[in-house]
């Protein structure tokens, strides 16, 4: 049954329930609750929120618990369908209306829309603009005005669209409809574009922090980029994951060449047909393609939670799209990855393009924005920090996962290398670029060296001894500390600054941070980012039962049509592995199963994790006496119908779990399922092999400091991950055991 059928008193306590009903959470994150009760009240009201921090809650779930159509204003196409597909999987009355939707549907939205029977309809501006779409809107109750992705509306904003600005007629026709613009990324400028654009009256603006902790933020040199990124994903072979790149001919040939590898790789940009695009970006959503190779061109509001990982083949233009394109990695909160392939030929590159804006003010506020761009992949403090400083918020210290974070530049006395690279500056006489001055330094004789008579000077292969990337690097330190600058307008030649000057001539010291080439795995996250990652996160689930639900997952998903995350998402079935709820009950309280979804859904993945996680049948189970032999255990590999006492005999006789699980062959986890499925029972085991008694004491006052209502979950962070959770599971066994609640005389052979 659809929400339309039911409606509810406008109040936060109806919100909270539609929010626990149709999408499965407890609670609202955040500002979320603040920003609804705005909205609630009537008044117009400004979003800014990052990508995955729960925008479209904030508009859909008032329009719920609203009489009347609240209309939402999308950009784009998929974007429109994948929310309007993941309404629907709630139990929600949603529909859209584009340029995709032909006219009889159309008709039939409307008469929807006339009767009550729709809560939200998504269209883009273009339809909401068109001849007859305002008139039809006044002919039926719209409760508010929605305008995602709002940052289009300015020219200030990193993705203006024209047609964008006309949607201040919406407060000329609609002058009590109150109006609701979300964005996750906007400047200080682009926020008050906004509100001006719209004609807002007297707004309430939500800024929520732009901090994504789950973000791990990478910059790798941009030499070998191809082979980097294909050792990259070798590395990650199951998880999905997005590479930008500058040019359409750079995602042709990268998906090509991951192809040849074995990947599931497919490309994306403008100059592809529209079915071409559609199609990929379905197989996408839908985990049929694990990588897409794309220009800027994809993803704005792709709705796909289970990206892992971004990739920019290239510098970006600017920190807005920087920032929104990486945001689409980890929007389920879980940990991922943003790396950024960087050299000085992107700047110029990007530069080039940029000049030949006919609009001078449009073109020096880009140059601007690709400077700080530049600053960002150059910087050698916390890149967290200098993200979050652009969009005007303070993180008081450094994050602990980003590259410079997890490893530190080492300084040294860099006064003698400094020296070699301005002394080449100078005897250039300042009109070589950077790359031509690293060659003069590493002395290579090639055209534009020799062309140029610089073979002939004395720093000519003064630095012979380093590498290009080494120079590189020491020469971009320069420019940031200020001893060189770029001259855009001589062909981007380097140039002294005074402080340069005296360097040069030994009046002062220059420090330099020690340039190295990423040759293994970065250290894992640790401190804050480990701990604050705002909202669910993937835990360490050993067995193959998170595996096994992702494949239940995309079953149901081909078999209805949508993509696997509109049944569930990636943490939704982490936390089913880690709960195992084997009851409606328990079912309904994971995190992401509202009523609708288990409905629909419930049953089948109950069935598997008792399958999976330690259900067995009576006669897997049998009630051991004391004559019953564990002598009798099998001394070969059993088929694979084998029973649960099967793990548990071995294990009695002194095997180890590894053992038990070699000798049987299964995973160590599903032993280890076993064995905690018969200690439930009233099994005896070998609980010292997992336990101490103080082990034992540490997870009891955890668990009673943490209350009746205990999740795994919960538990495993309050403990700091000292225990996993099958010892947890245990823990909480014994202890059930020693209040009486389970079996406690021994049942043993």
């Amino acid at each position: 049954m659809l929400f339309a059928t039911e409606p509810l008193a406008p109040t936060l306590d109806s919100a909270r329930r539609v929010l626990k009903q149709y999408y499965g959470y407890d609670s609202f994150r955040p500002m979320q609750q603040d920003i609804i009760q705005s909205i609630l009240g009537g008044r117009d009201t400004v979003v800014l929120m990052p990508t995955g921090g729960g925008k479209s809650v904030c508009f859909q779930v008032p329009a719920m618990v609203q009489e009347g159509v609240c209309v939402v204003v999308s950009p784009l196409i998929a974007l429109m369908k994948d929310q309007v597909e993941a309404l629907k999987a709630n139990g929600i009355a949603a529909a859209c209306i584009n340029s995709s939707v032909g006219q009889a549907e159309q008709n039939s939205i409307g008469r929807a829309c006339q009767a009550g029977a729709l809560k939200l309809l998504y269209v883009s501006p273009e339809k909401l603009l068109s001849e007859g779409f305002l008139s039809f809107l006044k002919r039926i109750q719209v409760s508010m005005f929605a305008i995602d992705e709002a940052h289009c509306i300015s020219s200030w904003g990193h993705d203006f669209r024209p047609e964008y600005t006309q949607l201040r007629v919406l407060r000329e026709q609609f002058p009590e409809v109150p109006i609701i613009a979300l964005t996750a990324t906007a400047d200080r400028l682009t926020q008050r574009d906004i509100q001006q654009q719209l004609r807002l009256n007297d707004p309430q603006v939500f800024l929520s922090s732009f901090d994504r902790p789950n973000l791990s933020l990478n910059v790798r040199p941009g030499q070998d980029r191809v082979n980097g990124i294909i050792n990259y994903v070798k590395q990650r072979p199951t998880e999905p994951g997005i590479v930008y790149c500058l040019s359409r001919k750079q995602c042709e040939t990268l998906a090509g060449k991951l192809k040849e590898k074995g990947f599931r790789a497919g490309f994306y940009h403008a100059g592809m047909t529209d079915r071409a695009r559609s199609e990929v970006q379905e197989q996408f959503l839908r985990d049929d393609l694990q990588i897409i190779c794309a220009t800027v061109a994809f993803g704005m509001g792709i709705d796909k939670s289970n990206v892992r990982w971004v990739i920019h083949y290239n510098l970006p233009k600017n920190i807005e799209g920087y920032y929104q394109e990486i945001g689409r990695g980890g929007r389920d909160g879980a940990p991922a990855e943003a790396v950024l392939f960087y050299s000085y030929a992107d700047v110029a590159q990007l530069r080039d393009m940029i000049t030949k804006d006919a609009d001078p003010r449009l073109a020096q506020l880009n140059t601007t924005k690709l400077e700080r761009m530049q600053q960002f992949a150059e910087a050698a403090s916390c890149r967290r920090r200098i993200l979050l400083a652009y969009f005007g918020e303070v993180l008081d210290k450094d994050c602990g996962n980003c590259d410079i974070c997890r490893n530190p530049p080492v300084t040294f006395d860099g006064t003698e290398l400094a020296q070699k690279a301005l002394s080449a500056v100078a005897r250039t006489r300042e009109q070589a670029p950077l790359t031509l001055i690293a060659d003069v330094l590493l002395g290579r004789r090639n055209q534009a060296v020799i062309g140029r008579g610089y073979d002939q000077i004395k720093t000519f292969g003064a630095g012979a001894n380093l590498s290009f990337l080494d120079w590189q690097s020491y020469l971009h330190q320069l420019l940031n500390d200020g001893l060189l600058y770029i001259a855009y307008e001589q062909g981007y030649a380097l140039k002294l600054t005074d402080l340069g000057w005296q360097v040069l001539k030994g009046e002062r010291k220059q420090q330099l941070k020690q340039f190295q080439v990423p040759a293994k795995a970065e250290k894992a996250p640790k401190g804050r980012a480990a701990k604050a990652a705002a909202g669910p996160r993937l835990v360490s689930v050993t067995d193959d039962l998170f595996d096994r639900l992702r494949q239940l997952r995309k079953r149901i998903a081909d078999q209805q049509g949508v993509p696997p995350y509109v049944v569930f998402s990636d943490t939704t079935l982490q936390e089913m592995a880690v709960e195992r709820p084997r009851t409606r009950t328990a079912m309904l309280a994971i995190s992401g199963v509202g009523m609708k979804k288990f409905e629909t859904y419930g049953e089948q993945f109950i069935q598997l994790i008792n399958e999976l996680a330690g259900a067995p049948s009576p006669d897997d189970v049998p009630d051991l006496g004391a004559d019953d032999d564990v002598s009798a255990a099998p001394k070969k590999r059993p088929a694979p119908g084998s029973t649960f006492v099967d793990s548990w005999k071995l294990h009695r006789q002194g095997l180890s779990v590894e053992q038990v699980a070699e000798q049987r062959g299964l995973s160590p986890s599903t032993v280890k399922s076993h064995l905690e499925t018969l200690y439930e029972k009233g099994y005896q085991l070998r609980t010292e092999e997992f336990l101490t008694m103080d082990d034992f004491a540490q997870i009891k006052m955890a668990a009673q400091e943490l209350g009746p209502e205990l999740r795994l979950r919960d538990l495993f962070d309050h403990l700091r991950e000292r225990y996993d959770y099958f010892q947890l599971r245990l823990a909480l066994i014994y202890d059930k055991r020693m209040r009486g609640e389970l079996p406690t005389q021994p049942v043993d052979a």
